[in-house]
């Protein structure tokens, strides 16, 4: 089942991440024609982040039939909802060809991606931890985990191809849609999850629970969470907002202004992302493990704090303009990433009760994607436009930091007075 959670999350995240990088390559002078480059880019950044303010409302909506119907189904539709979005990405007309209309149907298929990923994370991070053995949520929950890095160096890879195998002006025209048409075999995996694997033992636990008591006097896991719930919900955004927001600073802002600003290679900052990204599949469950030992929050506020000190040595590094800098840079931060990111799904799911695990994980999951990953690289975009200084973004990354620390301090507060 673990597996299972794996391979959704990693189809999920390989087409989410495929608009970023296109976002930060080829969309905003494809779909955003303005007078500058960087105005498109805002643009193209602007239309990325609106899929990650869509993700909340994906989440609230599987969280609910996902606590009360069940963990699979949801899963199910999220894969079958992004495999058709990106699919229809790759096949939508430019600017040039159909005007004004070009732009809206994007933002309306990257919603459309956004409420699907939010929909598929607390389906997949359930049905992994839910299925994991005593003693095992945390490495069980980082399986799920795995799929951002596979995710991420599939999407460079495909990029990679595509531009390896087509000329600069036939990457402009069509091969940078290559990549979102590979979203149809999503609608296969879907099929295999719905026909192939069982809902999970603590959902059908929870499930008899609720079928014991009277239906109309039980609220709904919705409810719950608002009425008594909520602080922790904002406190687990808060917690991750930082670790979200430097993802997608690496991942996308980054390879923007190092090829824009910086003039180095696309091919060459695409391979450092992939290799930055393979080593986290060994880190992430070795976080994860180590986090089943001596417990989550301390794993996690360790990475938090390394996110905070290399900051800045990271943008140093980079603005160097060398090859080699950039990925010792980019290296070191991502092993601080997934340090928390190990753990992060294990410590989400115990924070909640089964029965309103699905909504209440979910929801703090992408109150931070939306407040951290989703505006990270248009916020970068304009920081490095009003101050001149990528140093203003490290200032942007420890501030979030320092978000992250306070919540987990709390956090782990209460858990304390819990036992």
């Amino acid at each position: 089942m673990a597996t299972a959670a794996a391979l959704a999350s990693a189809v999920e995240w390989y087409d989410y991440f495929v608009f970023g990088i296109a976002a930060a390559l080829v969309l905003g002078d494809l779909y955003f024609p303005a007078g500058s480059s960087s105005a498109g880019v805002l643009a193209a950044f602007a239309t990325f982040a609106v899929g990650f303010l869509a993700r909340p409302l994906g989440g609230v909506i599987a969280g609910q039939l996902g606590d009360k119907r069940g963990r699979k189904p949801m899963l199910v539709l999220a894969l079958t909802l992004m495999g058709l979005a990106t699919t229809g990405i790759g096949l939508l007309p430019t600017y040039d060809t159909i005007g004004i209309a070009a732009p809206i149907l994007l933002v309306a298929l990257r919603v459309v991606q956004g409420i699907a990923v939010g929909a598929q994370w607390g389906g997949a991070m359930l049905l992994a931890t839910e299925y994991a053995p005593e003693g095992k949520r945390g490495v069980y929950g980082s399986f799920v985990q795995l799929g951002v890095p596979i995710g991420v160096v599939t999407a460079n890879t495909v990029f990679l191809i595509a531009g390896a195998t087509t000329s600069e002006s036939a990457f402009a025209a069509w091969g940078w849609r290559l990549p979102f048409l590979v979203g149809l075999f999503v609608l296969g995996l879907a099929w295999y999850i719905h026909t192939r694997v069982e809902e999970t033992p603590e959902f059908r636990a929870a499930e008899a629970a609720l079928a014991a008591e009277e239906k109309g006097s039980k609220s709904s896991p919705l409810r719950t969470i608002l009425r008594g719930h909520l602080g922790t919900v904002f406190l687990a955004g808060g917690s991750f907002a930082v670790n979200t927001a430097t993802f997608y600073i690496l991942i996308t802002g980054v390879l923007d202004y190092t090829t824009r600003e910086l003039d180095m290679k696309r091919s060459a900052v695409l391979t450092v992302s992939l290799c930055v990204s393979l080593t986290q599949l060994v880190l992430i469950p070795a976080a994860a493990a180590l986090s089943d030992r001596i417990g989550r929050i301390r794993i996690y506020a360790f990475g938090a704090v390394g996110i905070a000190l290399w900051a800045v040595p990271l943008f140093l590094l980079i603005d160097t303009g060398s090859l080699v800098w950039l990925a010792v840079g980019t290296f070191v931060a991502s092993c601080f990433l997934s340090i928390m990111y190990g753990p992060q799904a294990a410590l989400f799911a115990e924070l909640f009760t089964p029965e309103m695990r699905y909504t209440g994980a979910s929801l703090g999951y992408q109150i931070a994607a939306v407040f951290g990953g989703g505006l990270a690289p248009f916020v970068m975009v304009l920081l490095l436009e009003a101050t001149g200084t990528s140093m203003a973004v490290s200032a942007y990354i420890i501030g979030l930091s320092a978000i992250a620390l306070v919540s987990i301090r709390i956090l782990a507060g209460r858990a304390a007075q819990e036992h």
